[in-house]
């Protein structure tokens, strides 16, 4: 059995000091941030665009962006949030570009990681749980594209009504009445699992 790969030197460093070296144009910098943010850029951009291949066209796009204008960040130890934000629009660009609805099939990895895998709880509580999910993947599908992309970015990247307004090039204003009318339509169509 061959051992683990020892990590790479910089998989240890922070990211305020690897975004300021990546920003003077340090490329092994930039490859540790990339290492340590795609995944999460991944599946984020897989959970907006609904392709594992688009995700992966659009993380390369944001990083590449992101090289481009690593001059602009304010402040280098938010470089995880700025790529998400970079991802977001990549996405969203990606979605208007091939005029696509995001499809939401990691829904029930993301809602119930148990549901339906051998030695989860007995087969009846498996069954509803996949009926849960199942019923939660066609109400996000029914949003307006709109409210269903700022809940996609609120409920699973966790960003900000101000990170989402950018993301999306809306107003804050708009972001919380989106969010609101995806909540109420959500919580009607979910009532029977309550």
């Amino acid at each position: 059995m061959n051992p683990p790969p020892a990590p790479h030197q910089l998989d240890l460093v922070p990211d305020a000091l690897l975004a300021g070296r990546a920003a003077d144009g340090d490329t092994a910098a930039f490859e540790a941030l990339a290492r340590r943010h795609g995944p999460l850029m991944r599946a984020s951009a897989r959970r907006l665009t609904g392709s594992l291949a688009d995700a992966d066209d659009v993380v390369q796009e944001s990083l590449m962006q992101a090289w481009r204008q690593l001059d602009t960040l304010r402040d280098p130890a938010a470089v995880k949030g700025w790529l998400l934000r970079i991802t977001g629009s990549r996405s969203v660009d990606h979605l208007r570009r091939r005029r696509l609805h995001a499809d939401v099939t990691e829904v029930e990895d993301t809602v119930d990681a148990g549901a339906g895998r051998p030695g989860s709880a007995d087969p009846e509580s498996a069954a509803v749980s996949g009926s849960r999910v199942e019923a939660l993947k066609a109400a996000l599908a029914a949003l307006p594209e709109e409210q269903r992309r700022c809940w996609v970015l609120k409920e699973f990247n966790d960003q900000s009504y101000e990170d989402i307004a950018r993301t999306l090039n809306i107003s804050t204003a708009s972001v919380r009445g989106r969010l609101a009318r995806a909540r109420i339509t959500l919580a009607r169509e979910m009532e029977a699992w309550r």
